[in-house]
């Protein structure tokens, strides 16, 4: 059953599942970062684009398959195939969406995941009517299934070991890899026998393989627009702000004390001053975002802090949490005598840093902990660090 695909459909089955991953894993990352409201659209959308990708591939790939000419899609089954994708997409997202997942709550995602694509694939399989009934090798469904679990959980460790950049495209690879592998795997195990139907009748509201083709082509174009619209990159106004300016940076912190609530200004102790800077409200703890609502880290842990698209990360030595700050916020009120800005996306805990290596134009520093990592420093500062950390005079720069 497996000879006999169109290459070029089976290529895009591929790439649609993929970029339906990357898009839903994207839109996933930022759950975590917005609030109870948008969480809810976002995790909507997310399960939506993953239910579309999953469900377009498997039906691009029957388009290319050798099936026979006289086969028609019944209505109902090929509807319920999506729902079945969509439900189990949404409850597994939410699994991992919110807060910081145990090992169990990941690997209930990845079975629902896996069994989710392996339903909604045999589901529509049965969706076939024609002269013929449909039958399959057992063990194949078996791997079919041990390869939707299995690569559904490396997709889904790759996605939460870091939320941007190679590593959700990686888990966006995985994913289409755990829908792809599923579905040729368990086509390669299956085999139509001439005859009349034994698993569905022929009867009931039925579309044709052209006008099935008709359907699945606006859904690739909405999976290829919402992938673009997801890499169209956030306003630098956001997150990332040039060059700190005494009085930008004051203003911002007078900002946002005003914003913030009794409770916040309870954490706050005034620094001494600091290369000029007379008096600056100086936090004692950075919120993060957990499980159960806004917890607090003490800056004393605080290795870095790295801006993304709506939010910051916060790497305590062992692992990276979500702050609602914005980063121009972070640096106005951490201590300037222990952090320092030194990328436009990075602020580093200067005590913290175990070594500075030059790279590119650039260079590059690792910070202290039970997971150490690497933090880019631009051009520009590389003089200021040395000396700060004691290898240079700044006027020798």
């Amino acid at each position: 059953m497996f000879a006999g695909h169109d290459p070029l459909l089976v290529a895009l089955s591929v790439v649609i599942a993929i970029l339906g991953g990357y898009t839903g894993f994207g839109l996933t990352a930022h759950v975590r970062g917005s609030g109870n409201a948008d969480r809810r659209l976002l995790l909507a959308c997310a399960a939506f684009f993953l239910a579309v990708g999953v469900w377009t591939m498997h039906f691009v790939a029957m388009l290319a398959a050798p099936i026979p000419l006289e086969a028609t899609y019944l209505v109902l089954p090929t509807v319920v195939s999506f729902l079945i994708c969509a439900l189990v997409m949404g409850i597994s997202l939410f699994f991992v969406s919110l807060g910081e997942p145990s090992n169990a709550r990941v690997v209930l995602s990845a079975l629902l995941l896996g069994l989710g694509i392996a339903s909604m694939h045999y589901v529509g399989i049965h969706g076939l009517a024609g002269t013929f009934h449909i039958e399959h090798q057992p063990k194949m469904v078996v791997a079919s299934v041990v390869i939707a679990v299995g690569a559904a959980y490396g997709g889904l460790r790759i996605f939460l070991a870091r939320h941007g950049g190679m590593r959700l495209a990686l888990s966006a690879t995985a994913f289409g890899i755990a829908v792809s592998g599923m579905h040729f795997t368990a086509m390669y195990g299956m085999r139509f026998v001439p005859g009349s139907p034994v698993h569905h009748v022929a009867d009931g509201l039925a579309v044709s393989r052209e006008a099935l083709a008709l359907i699945v082509s606006p859904l690739c174009f909405l999976i290829i627009f919402g992938f673009l619209l997801l890499l169209v990159p956030e306003p630098l106004s956001l997150n990332s702000a040039p060059a700190r300016q005494p009085d930008t940076v004051d203003g911002e912190a007078s900002a946002f004390d005003r914003n913030s609530s009794g409770s916040a200004d309870a954490q706050t102790q005034v620094a001494q001053p600091h290369e000029g800077q007379p008096g600056v409200a100086v936090v004692t703890r950075v919120p993060v975002e957990g499980a159960d609502g806004t917890r607090f880290i003490e800056t004393g842990r605080i290795r870095s802090i790295k801006a993304t698209a709506h939010y910051t990360l916060v790497h305590d030595g062992s692992r990276e949490r979500m702050s609602p700050w914005a980063i121009s916020h972070a640096e106005a009120r951490l201590d300037p005598a222990t952090f320092m800005r030194v990328h436009r996306s990075h602020i580093i805990s200067i005590p913290l840093v175990s070594l500075i290596r030059k790279e590119g134009n650039g260079a590059v520093v690792e910070l202290d902990g039970e997971v150490p990592h690497l933090v880019p420093v631009s051009r520009v500062k590389i003089a200021e660090l040395r000396a700060r950390l004691g290898l240079a005079r700044r006027d020798d720069a």
